[in-house]
């Protein structure tokens, strides 16, 4: 008996060119887009961009543009349209009646992502509050069913008390998950003051960038890591030993552009780990081109969440997947990103950062030792503050094996 496959998911991406986003900026995010697509398991047949000053407060694109995509998905049967930006409720609404679809904006398929990829009960309750949240001013499209059914005369009352009940509901399910939360937090919170005095590093960067890779090559674990956008949800904490020097290097879940401030609201527990860590270990993918906006992203977050002054190590993962256009000698144009080989790259951060910048492969374990030797310094300058006593216990040669005094 041959089992029939489940149906794949199709789906197209619309996209704006705009005041603020050019249209390379417009591909590359439809690009992430359609990667946050695959993700959550649909097959993106065709992206649609439109320039516009500002998206169109009733229907986002200009109405052309949404008859063009109407007639798109109707003759190659697409069942769902995915919008690179957030869409109000009167947008969701007008959309729908156009398109007859299902319609799904970047932060609702970011949460469906998190709601498939949380594992713990602590991950499963943030995202269900962020659902929640986001669902909360979106309830009046849930009932326009009422306005098909028989008109409006009768049915308006009900719809609109079944609206407030239903409001009610989610308030209530919105400030019990808060609830659980904030003792999720003073657990999280005990479990971190007993680990003592050693230094934390914490693993952050955009989603996708190989840090799970990197914590299970320097910890030796098994953390769970794929070519997936937010693989991790779930922070996880390892000891490790450098050399003779113990710390604790912990994974978090990656950042993305437009990350929805719910779910920054909701996380708050898990982003407590890069809060209250003594070193971030920035892991960027130097193969991917739009890697310096991907810092900016993750920099911009980490000030959000008051932890953008701490010291930090760059380390620019994937060089095994760096690719570069040689400039030719006659070749008058302006240099770009396109045509700059990784040894400029490396010159120019060592030139203009303090910060001190390794360039890596955790996949083919390139640069590791080097990785591993500048750890071992930046962690024990904070280190040998806090056990003054114990100047015998650094090695620069990592020939001597002494443990550590509590």
């Amino acid at each position: 008996m041959i089992e029939n496959s489940p149906v794949t998911e199709t789906a197209v991406l619309v996209g704006l060119i705009t005041q603020d986003q050019d249209e390379t900026q417009a591909k590359e995010y439809l690009e992430e887009l359609e990667f946050l697509a695959d993700t959550a398991g649909a097959e993106v047949k065709k992206h649609f961009l439109q320039r516009l000053d500002i998206p169109n407060h009733a229907t986002f694109v200009g109405t052309g543009k949404l008859q063009e995509i109407r007639e798109y998905i109707q003759s190659h049967d697409v069942g769902t349209v995915i919008f690179d930006d957030d869409l109000s409720p009167t947008q969701l609404r007008n959309i729908e009646k156009a398109l007859e679809c299902k319609i799904v904006d970047r932060t609702f398929l970011i949460l469906d992502i998190f709601a498939k990829r949380a594992q713990t009960a602590h991950a499963k309750t943030q995202v269900e509050l962020a659902q929640y949240q986001y669902m909360l001013p979106r309830l009046t499209r849930l009932w326009t069913h009422l306005e098909r059914q028989r008109g409006g005369i009768g049915m308006r009352g009900p719809g609109e008390s079944q609206i407030e009940t239903d409001r009610r509901i989610i308030l209530d399910k919105i400030a019990r998950l808060k609830e659980q939360l904030i003792k999720i937090d003073k657990q999280k919170a005990t479990q971190r003051k007993n680990r003592g005095k050693l230094v934390r590093v914490a693993l952050v960067g955009y989603t996708n960038v190989g840090k799970s890779t990197m914590m299970n090559l320097l910890s030796k674990s098994d953390v769970f890591a794929e070519n997936k956008l937010f693989a991790t949800l779930d922070t996880t904490v390892r000891k490790m030993v450098v050399g003779n020097l113990p710390f604790l290097l912990a994974d978090t879940v990656g950042f993305i552009r437009k990350l929805p401030h719910g779910l920054v609201e909701s996380f708050k527990s898990t982003l407590d780990e890069v809060r209250e860590s003594d070193i971030l270990m920035h892991v960027v993918d130097i193969s991917h081109p739009g890697f310096e906006e991907q810092i900016e992203v993750v920099n911009r977050t980490l000030n959000e969440i008051k932890a953008g002054d701490k010291p930090v190590i760059y380390v620019f993962n994937k060089i095994d997947a760096f690719s570069f256009v040689q400039k030719q000698e006659d070749d008058l144009s302006p240099r770009n990103k396109s045509n700059i080989s990784l040894e400029e790259w490396e010159s120019s951060w060592m030139a203009k950062n303090n910060t001190p910048s390794l360039f890596v492969s955790a996949l083919k374990k390139q640069n590791i030792e080097d990785l591993k030797r500048t750890l071992y310094e930046e962690v024990k300058k904070i280190h040998i503050t806090r056990f003054p006593y114990n100047d015998f216990l650094y090695d620069s040669n990592w020939t001597v094996n002494i443990e550590p005094q509590a």
